[in-house]
Order: C-alpha cells, then sequence, then structure tokens
C-alpha cells in the first residue's frame, strides 16, 4: 500500500537526523514507486541503497531517472495526467546534488497516486 507521507516532515527529518532518514526515505520511495507502476519484481529499495552507496552514488542517477519513468507509467495507468520531463527533472537535481529535491518532487507524485488508489 502507498503511503503518503507529509514531504515538509520527510525533509525536516532527513535534516535533523543528518541524512539517515533519507536512506530510509530512499527505500520506501523505491519499493513504493515499484507497487504503483505494478514493477514488483524490479530492484527493491533495499537493493538499490546498496548500490548506490557501492557506487558512490552513480547508480542514484540512474535511479533517479526510473524513478521518474516509473512515477509517469503509474499516474497514466491512474489517469492522472503525465509530464514526460520528470525523469530529467529527476535525474538533473540528483546530479547537482539536490537530491532531497528530488525526493520530495518523487514524494509528491506518490501522494497523488495514493490519493487516487
Amino acid at each position: 500500500m502507498i503511503e503518503q507521507r507529509n514531504i515538509a516532515l520527510c525533509v525536516i527529518l532527513t535534516i535533523a537526523t543528518f541524512g539517515i532518514y533519507g536512506l530510509y526515505w530512499f527505500v520506501c520511495l523505491t519499493n513504493e514507486t515499484n507497487e504503483a507502476s505494478s514493477r514488483v519484481g524490479d530492484i527493491s529499495g533495499i537493493g538499490a541503497l546498496i548500490l548506490s552507496l557501492v557506487t558512490c552514488n552513480i547508480y542514484e542517477l540512474y535511479w533517479a531517472y526510473r524513478q521518474g519513468e516509473k512515477l509517469e507509467q503509474a499516474k497514466a495507468d491512474y489517469d492522472i495526467p503525465t509530464d514526460s520531463r520528470r525523469s530529467l527533472i529527476y535525474l538533473l537535481l540528483c546530479l547537482f546534488g539536490l537530491w532531497i529535491v528530488a525526493y520530495a518532487l518523487m514524494q509528491d507524485e506518490l501522494n497523488k497516486i495514493a490519493y487516487y488508489t
């Protein structure tokens, strides 16, 4: 089940815990996006986190782009208006170190999907 999260609280918790909550949020975003897009067979949140850590966050760039694609697919499945540029926006935000903004935008999309399900 996709959980609606308070984006401001997630950002505050990430900053207050010096990024530890951000790791948990990353895992949740991955798992819930897989669930929303009916891609249960894709890499799990823990697997994506381990790959990101092992590759010094290079995998996170690929992950961010794929998250955008999966979210757009999920939105299309629920007849929610889509924006094909989201993948590129997430990629660029992570590339420039603004991953917390990318996470917040992804969570906003998941919150919309959760509202319609």
